[in-house]
């Protein structure tokens, strides 16, 4: 589509955008005429501004005459006009040092780059990476009351989750204690990847040495800990950003909306499939990611990448559509290959 703008039609509709983005109202054809610096009239520059909203790039959001970008116009802008700033010396320290001081922690280190993600941007900060599967020390099913039972995982790194799971009505104390020995053993000093498979193959063989009700807790233990997505690392820094520049009681509540799919992990997976095959930045606009269209707000997120080839998770940004793209780009980037290096 910029192929089939003329010198003219690109000129005004670049300066609508970066208008835009800077002030976050309407632009009209007099300010442009004023900003320019070529001899247009508002006259010749409100003919350009109708076509570009008959091509779609520009919608008129109140009947006044002023206009801003649609979805796709920002995705036009983005792809063929945006132009990328560099990290001052001082934003470069701050992530190098807030990354570097964080701690031992993956969490740590991730909760602490996204803070200073979303401090730099002024945007609600965002990583999403897959759990380690951890060594384990101890498994242990607990009864809370009839029908639900817990299952607690120690890590050997000290480390405990644990999962509310629906139990037999009828299951004793001693077939808790049961489960929760035979876990412990085929275990211990293993990831439950490693011994899953182990312990599913006794019980079809019939060589666990457990009981018939036994036997349906371990089983039902398994299955809800691998399948549980809350095993994804979802942080969120910042949220308060995106509800600053809202007025509006719709916006308000999109957003809202927005941070309860957040908070529920729904569709989060499908954030990391967005970055498998990115080799840098992605940007997001509106419509295009299905979990932010709602919120009116764009997602950049970059991979992170192990040594430069294994993807093991992704930061970014969530911020509104009108955000300055060429100061953030560079931020989240660098963000991304900070911590990629220190990840291990």
């Amino acid at each position: 589509m910029i192929q089939e703008l003329n010198d003219r039609a690109r000129l005004i509709f670049r300066s609508i955008v970066e208008t835009y983005l800077e002030t976050g109202e309407p632009v009209g054809s007099r300010t442009l005429s004023q900003r320019l610096g070529v001899p247009l009239s508002p006259a010749s520059i409100r003919n350009v501004m109708q076509d570009l909203e008959q091509a779609g790039l520009l919608f008129s959001p109140h009947a006044s005459a002023g206009r801003i970008p649609t979805d796709t116009g920002l995705r036009i802008f983005v792809d063929g006009f945006l132009e990328i700033g560099n990290l001052t010396d001082d934003e470069r320290r701050s992530i190098e040092g807030t990354a570097a001081g964080a701690g031992q922690t993956l969490e740590g280190l991730l909760t602490e780059a996204t803070r200073k993600l979303s401090g730099l941007s002024h945007c609600a900060g965002l990583v999403v990476a897959p759990k380690a599967d951890k060594p384990l020390r101890q498994v242990e099913f607990v009864s809370l009351q009839p029908g639900k039972g817990l299952v607690v995982m120690v890590a050997q790194d000290g480390s405990i989750e644990n999962r509310i799971v629906d139990v037999p009505l009828d299951l004793s104390p001693a077939a808790f204690q049961m489960a929760s020995n035979y876990l412990s053993a085929r275990l211990l000093g293993r990831t439950l990847e490693e011994g899953r498979g182990t312990v599913l193959a006794e019980i079809d063989q019939k060589q666990a040495e457990l009981d018939q009700l036994a036997t349906s807790l371990v089983e039902t233990g398994l299955a809800t800990w691998s399948s549980d997505e809350q095993r994804n690392l979802l942080i969120v820094s910042g949220r308060a950003r995106l509800l600053e520049d809202l007025t509006a009681l719709d916006d308000l509540e999109r957003v809202r909306r927005l941070f309860d799919d957040l908070e529920s992990q729904r569709d989060v997976l499908q954030l990391l499939d967005l970055t498998q095959n990115a080799e840098g930045v992605r940007i997001f606009i509106g419509a295009e990611n299905r979990l932010f269209s709602l919120s009116g707000s764009s997602l950049i997120v970059a991979p992170i990448r192990h040594s430069g080839e294994r993807i093991l998770g992704m930061i970014g940004v969530i911020a509104p559509t009108r955000v300055n793209y060429g100061r953030v780009v560079p931020m989240v980037d660098y963000t991304a290959r900070v911590i990629g290096r220190l990840m291990r």
